[in-house]
């Protein structure tokens, strides 16, 4: 097939289904073109050493399951030690799953606010009772968790605007799901020493989701994005109101440092 007959049958297929319009709009060569033009950054967010930052870092993951769609590890332990460092009270979570992560932090944080969809909805997505069953599974039953249930782009947030010192969005990783996650996480919180951490911003510690970049940035108040970073060795994207020393993330780099891992079975 040439390429005229391959751009005139991809024609007709998004003619046929216009929802694969968004897998060319939303590729990572796409985005990452758009990252590079609109913000001048090819290397992708400034990478702030998770050592530097907590000298040296370590930290706890409890309870962790290592089942599917789970944070790793590392990335629950650094929303511990971010919330322990920046004295977080009030935490707010877009994107529940098995409560893990917010189980985690209703340990080292007074009060934790979650906000998943509906059991309906998700029923509706994934035809799968034991998936839907599953969410807030570790976080249901502790008392400083307050469950809310809607989806992020149209759960009317202005009762909650203010309230937060630290925001973690979990939620659906497509552009526009993060990008509107982002502009509500900067009204939800507090003061200028509140934090927001956006998982999946890579896909590893070491690729980026192009995609996800661009609707942080995007999403992002123009005099706030100086401050957007990268952990190393984590997934996760980072707003700390602070001018924190950087480098850029080099694939494959040699390793400077190792983690230390305890691992023990609990029983449920």
């Amino acid at each position: 097939m040439n390429k005229i007959q391959k751009l005139f049958k991809a024609i007709g297929l998004i003619i046929k289904k216009p929802y694969l319009l968004n897998l060319v709009i939303e590729s990572e060569d796409v985005m990452k073109d758009k990252i590079k033009q609109d913000y001048g950054m090819s290397d992708g967010l400034p990478l702030v050493e998770i050592d530097e930052l907590f000298k040296p870092f370590s930290g706890t993951a409890e309870p962790y399951a290592y089942l599917s769609g789970a944070t790793m590890p590392i990335d629950i332990a650094l929303l511990r030690a971010l919330a322990q460092r920046y004295n977080v009270k009030n935490y707010f979570e877009i994107g529940t799953w098995r409560g893990e992560s917010v189980a985690n932090m209703a340990q080292v944080v007074r009060q934790c606010t979650t906000l998943n969809l509906p059991k309906e909805d998700i029923i509706n997505l994934t035809h799968n009772e034991l998936y839907t069953n599953l969410h807030s599974f570790f976080s249901k039953d502790l008392d400083n968790v307050e469950q809310l249930y809607g989806n992020s782009l149209t759960y009317d947030f202005s009762s909650l605007y203010g309230q937060y010192d630290m925001v973690f969005v979990d939620g659906d990783h497509h552009y526009d799901s993060v990008k509107k996650d982002t502009e509500t996480a900067f009204k939800l919180l507090k003061d200028d020493n509140s934090i927001i951490v956006w998982h999946d911003y890579a896909l590893d510690p070491e690729t980026i989701r192009w995609d996800v970049m661009a609707a942080i940035l995007d999403g992002t108040p123009a005099d706030k994005r100086k401050h957007i970073y990268h952990i190393s060795n984590t997934l996760c994207a980072v707003y700390l109101p602070e001018t924190l020393p950087t480098k850029k993330l080099i694939p494959y780099e040699k390793p400077q440092k190792y983690f230390k891992i305890d691992i023990q079975s609990v029983k449920l």
